[in-house]
């Protein structure tokens, strides 16, 4: 444990507080002090001005990151009939096409990172919103994780190649990743402006003041990086 304060502390010591990086400058200093043994995840923090108890004021929404997110993606379906089979074609690892795949789930099978559904089995797939809810596993319109049959297969090789859902979270902030510590800046730097638009075109019609707020950047277990709102908002800050 303490080895891992020291070296916290050294890659602190590094950031400088009172700074607000540009973006390519804060993306290859994160790389420069990520100590992790294994290849750490690059964050994206979004401190909003938004009120989460407005129902006016919510943000949810998926971005396609250019260069993915350097890991495998497992995804499950919800389908049945053709659906299902366009869901196989597709290559989905798990096709949940029946009741008795309904209750492995409600016995705990999580094992995959997205879930997407047909709306035919949307009854089926609500009845595991206790289990899949708290993971931000369930199935929603508003994630485009909820398509057509037709849809399945562009939506299923999205996934695994790197599409992400961002959110509001009850604290008003926004956390989304854009790839790992071992990729080249410039294609961190090519997902982060991926995120960033999206979440500035995702700006609730009920926002007041200001939308973003503060924005940082950090690595698994590292110390944030400031980079400035408003430049990133406006994305003029090309550097």
């Amino acid at each position: 444990m303490s080895k891992t304060g020291k070296q916290y502390k050294a890659a602190f010591e590094k950031v400088d507080r009172t700074k607000n990086y540009g973006l390519l400058e804060a993306l290859q200093l994160a790389k420069e002090i990520s100590f992790t043994k294994f290849d750490g995840t690059v964050e994206v923090h979004f401190r909003t001005g938004l009120d989460p108890r407005q129902a006016d004021q919510q943000v949810r929404d998926v971005v396609v990151l250019p260069h993915g997110l350097g890991k495998t993606v497992r995804v499950l379906v919800f389908a049945q009939g053709e659906g299902a089979q366009l869901a196989r074609d597709g290559g989905a690892d798990y096709v949940a096409d029946d009741d008795e795949w309904i209750k492995k789930i409600q016995d705990g099978f999580t094992d995959f990172d997205v879930a997407i559904a047909t709306p035919d089995m949307m009854g089926k797939a609500g009845r595991l919103g206790r289990v899949l809810g708290p993971r931000g596993l369930m199935p929603n319109p508003k994630a485009g994780t909820v398509v057509a049959a037709e849809d399945l297969p562009r939506v299923i090789q999205e996934s695994k190649a790197g599409r992400v859902e961002f959110r509001l979270d009850k604290t008003a902030n926004i956390h989304a990743p854009i790839g790992k510590v071992s990729f080249e800046a410039n294609k961190l730097y090519d997902n982060l402006v991926a995120l960033l638009e999206a979440v500035r075109k995702a700006k609730p019609a009920g926002a007041k003041g200001n939308y973003i707020k503060r924005i940082t950047i950090a690595t698994t277990m590292g110390p944030g990086i400031k980079i400035d709102p408003l430049t990133s908002q406006t994305l003029k800050a090309v550097e």
